[in-house]
């Protein structure tokens, strides 16, 4: 299924799985939001409401884009200005494009299944300890040799 949002003054066309790279939207790496602004939703040829559709995605990071170079120049006035500027933009990776009330169903069984490994992982105990104490044990390292006195110059042109 594929939608068609606005966000940030622009439209693009997204399905699940597509990788979009948007004007700045709130949020930090890791964070789920809601592209709430469907102006059309689909599959192959069918168009369907695009009232009841919804498109969820996962911010990816926030980033700028490339720099544009704004250079400025009034002939025989000795008049140059050299800028820049990178535009703020934030790079989504779409999860789900589909009705609202699908999507309220299927996230609460994709969040329980994650929190029961990490109470597993927490309960292993960790056994560093040991193998300091082996080092510990072991013979001192040898002393290094003494070194020899330097050879005498001898003086013959003066």
């Amino acid at each position: 299924m594929f939608a068609v949002v606005r966000t940030g003054g622009k439209q693009y066309r997204v399905a699940a799985g597509d990788k979009i790279a948007v004007e700045k939207l709130a949020g930090d790496a890791g964070d789920t939001i809601t592209l709430g602004d469907v102006l059309l939703a689909g599959e192959g040829d069918k168009l369907s409401d695009a009232g009841k559709v919804t498109v969820s995605a996962e911010i990816i990071a926030q980033a700028k884009s490339e720099k544009v170079v704004v250079f400025k120049k009034r002939r025989r006035h000795n008049y140059r200005r050299k800028n820049g500027h990178r535009q703020q933009m934030t790079l989504l990776r779409i999860t789900a494009v589909g009705d609202s009330k699908a999507e309220k169903k299927a996230a609460p069984k994709k969040e329980a299944a994650p929190k029961a490994d990490a109470t597993e992982k927490k309960a292993a105990p960790k056994k560093e300890a040991a193998p300091k104490k082996e080092a510990a044990e072991k013979a001192p390292a040898k002393k290094a040799a003494p070194k020899k006195a330097a050879a005498k110059k001898t003086e013959d042109k003066k």
